[in-house]
């Protein structure tokens, strides 16, 4: 399982890294499709993570 501090950052991490693929080769470039799926990976791993949390919080 993934702590708590390190999917957000990861998450900046990629989304930082696909602006910077985008601006260099722009939008259709297969380095930059292959970051976006990254990031969305990453982006569902953090939904799923707290979504599970908030519906069974640890009380």
């Amino acid at each position: 399982m993934i702590r708590d501090d390190i999917l957000p950052q990861q998450l900046e991490k990629a989304r930082q890294k696909l602006y910077d693929l985008q601006a260099k080769y722009g939008f259709d470039h297969a380095s930059v499709l292959r970051q976006s799926m990254i990031l969305d990976e990453l982006i569902n791993q953090y939904n799923r993570h707290f979504y599970v949390r908030e519906k069974n919080p640890i009380t």
